[in-house]
């Protein structure tokens, strides 16, 4: 297993703010976003990459654990091996894919949307069961342990539902096994969704353990989501901001346009009913573009010296 440098990849150093590290995902994210790429499978990739670094350097607990690694970033060979036992990580190693002892199984996932290294480190562990114990020279019965990990959901899958092919592997030389699983319509961010009986095998006749996926969203570069609300930031230019107009701003259903009343004050929320995440009942959440005035970073001789006549007047 390769390590990952998120910092890298987000092109930030590892002081770099949240704001930065914010503003640096925003960027590529743009650029690499597979509805914008010529070549959508390599755009593809390079978003995902871009979405876990974010995921990780963008929560501060996460980032914590990501930094802790230190000393065991580079082993021998180029590659990387997480700490057995989940050495360096208070409470234990909470990955999907390492050792967890004590008699616990070792499970493995593909097609998540996430690298095997963010699985190792920040997914799901297996939960549940341990090896029966014998009673009267018989096994006991013993319900299977389940298994978690994390799945990278668009919201677009999550606005219109889909369907998405995973793999699963018990142990480091278990067999793959494929299962599709379903992304239904209107699924919420930290939401769990259940294979039944796919997890761990049963002792003693027990049945087997669940498989669930934790529903994370990928991050859109121009929308972030708070329950069933979506919110769009609008990059104004100040002139535009104190003399108002028509503009044309992105939707999760394509683009709008939204009319900046004159004196538009930095912050402001503009509401579009209807048009944010699906919600219980078939109804759908509300869409908030929010206002943020940018200001100029250069003035030519000519905008000083209009900028200082404003000041005047």
């Amino acid at each position: 297993m390769e390590f990952r440098d998120y910092y890298k990849t987000l092109g930030v150093a590892k002081s770099a703010s949240a704001d930065e590290i914010k503003k640096a995902f925003r960027k590529l994210a743009r650029q690499h976003h597979p509805d914008l790429a010529k070549d959508k499978k390599t755009a593809e990739e390079k978003f995902k990459e871009i979405n876990e670094a974010y995921e990780v350097l963008s929560d501060a607990e996460k980032r914590r654990k990501y930094d802790e690694l230190g000393p065991n970033w580079q082993q021998a060979g180029g590659g990387f091996r997480p700490p057995p036992g989940g050495g360096g990580f208070p409470g234990g190693f909470p990955g999907g894919m390492g050792g967890y002892g004590g008699g616990e199984e070792e499970f493995q996932f593909g097609g998540t949307g996430f690298s095997d290294f963010f699985e190792a480190f920040f997914g799901r562990a297996a939960r549940g069961g341990r090896r029966g114990s014998a009673f009267h020279g018989e096994e006991m019965p013993l319900r299977g342990q389940d298994a978690e990990a994390d799945i990278m959901v668009t919201l677009e899958e999550a606005l219109h539902g889909s369907t998405r092919q995973i793999s699963f592997t018990r142990g480091r030389a278990g067999k793959v096994e494929t299962y599709t699983v379903k992304i239904p319509k209107g699924v919420r961010e930290g939401q769990r969704i259940r294979l039944a009986g796919i997890g761990g095998e049963g002792r003693g006749g027990g049945e087997a353990g669940d498989l669930y996926l934790r529903v994370r969203f990928e991050r859109h570069p121009e929308f972030s989501v708070e329950g069933a609300d979506v919110t769009h930031e609008v990059e104004l230019p100040v002139a535009q901001a104190v003399l108002g107009g028509e503009i044309t701003i992105p939707t999760l259903d394509g683009r709008a346009k939204l009319k900046i009343p004159p004196l538009t004050q930095n912050g402001r929320k503009f509401r579009i009913p209807g048009k944010g995440m699906p919600q219980r009942g078939g109804t759908r959440g509300d869409f908030y573009a929010v206002i943020d005035v940018e200001l100029p970073t250069e003035l030519t001789t000519a905008q000083r010296t209009a900028w200082e006549a404003l000041a005047k007047a």
